[in-house]
């Protein structure tokens, strides 16, 4: 059975490319193009669509509030098209808050190189929207209470990694994190631009401060790095410290940055006194990395099933035999804060 996809952007040529696209794959099913949001939401009641692919920059209405009416009218699996821009990162993660599945840049139509690779991405996020779930999101931002940790030192290292519908899952794990919390190293799939904006939002909200990451600078408690668009990050020893390694080699796991590269390197240099989390994507990263971490003893932890946008990750390191426990994502910031009192239970506040 076909995914039916619906285009929404104002750009003709750009509608034009995407139904081009779309209808020369097996498996999708063009729908409906619609120029703006007034004409959308009539081909949306009428046609159904399986998936929207959604300009942000539009027009009478923009996207961002397109996607907000169409969420609490018609929950519908969407795909941003967004300009790789600081704007456009900021509506982008707003769009994500919202109940966006995932985003695209919107592609360069003058350029001919890199279009069968365009092609092959924005296939793979509407395959991948038609099966997902779309979630609705509390916008409120409302403060969250940190949860108190009793715990206090520089030995023990956290590493969260996610990829689809991790900005929002990392959010929630980290609003619960209090300001005495351990070092916490990100990875999460973005384009460059992109993490700093991510960061940036989530230092405003989250007592631990929260920043993008630098290389060679020493991890300290209540802060979490997030590894920037185009490196992968590793932890590395110095002395008696902690660093951040950036690292600008090929893909790892099909990605930059790789999830398995900072688990793998967690596992080789804080050992058993890390504790990590895997949280929704899709794919496989982070899966060998997870596995490595439980080798030496650290606590592996996969958000559930029911919780993720797309069980991709976590279930590949839980079959892959690396987890330790798997949570549901609004208990993971109590059960890591858990698992740190119990690895530090010899250095208490």
């Amino acid at each position: 059975m076909s995914i039916r996809v619906l285009v929404v952007d104002d750009s003709a040529l750009i509608r034009s490319l995407l139904s081009e696209i779309i209808q020369q794959t097996p498996g999708l099913e063009l729908v409906g193009a619609a120029q703006d949001a007034f004409v959308a939401k009539d081909m949306v009641v009428k046609l159904k669509p399986d998936v929207i692919t959604l300009d942000i920059e539009m027009p009478k209405v923009d996207g961002l509030t397109f996607l907000d009416r169409l969420m609490k009218a018609r929950p519908t699996p969407v795909v941003m098209i967004s300009t790789l821009t600081e704007k456009g990162a900021d509506a982008t993660l707003r769009s994500l808050e919202i109940g966006a599945i995932d985003f695209i840049p919107k592609p360069k139509v003058n350029v001919v190189k890199g279009i069968e690779q365009y092609q092959r991405e924005i296939v793979e996020k509407i395959r991948l929207a038609a099966s997902a779930k779309p979630q609705k999101r509390d916008l409120s931002n409302t403060p969250q209470k940190a949860i108190p940790i009793a715990y206090k030192g520089t030995e023990i290292i956290v590493g969260i990694g996610a990829s689809t519908g991790g900005t929002e899952a990392i959010k929630q794990v980290l609003l619960g994190l209090s300001p005495a919390f351990p070092a916490t190293v990100v990875t999460q799939h973005m384009p460059p631009n992109f993490t700093k904006s991510f960061a940036d939002r989530l230092n405003a909200l989250c007592a631990v401060s929260v920043k993008e990451a630098v290389d060679d600078e020493r991890l300290l408690p209540g802060n979490v790095y997030i590894a920037p668009g185009d490196k992968h990050l590793e932890v590395v020893r110095s002395g008696a410290d902690y660093r951040i390694k950036l690292n600008n080699g090929p893909l790892v796991s099909g990605h930059k940055p790789s999830v398995d590269v900072m688990f793998e390197s967690l596992a080789k240099v804080v050992g058993n006194n890390c504790v990590a989390s895997i949280l929704t994507g899709m794919g496989k990263d982070g899966a060998k990395g997870m596995l490595s971490l439980k080798n030496v003893n650290a606590m592996t932890l996969a958000q559930d099933k029911d919780s993720c946008v797309v069980y991709g990750m976590p279930k590949a390191a839980v079959d892959m035999g690396g987890i330790n426990e798997v949570v549901k994502l609004d208990m993971m910031s109590a059960t890591l804060t858990a698992a740190i009192e119990k690895k530090g239970a010899g250095t208490r506040l």
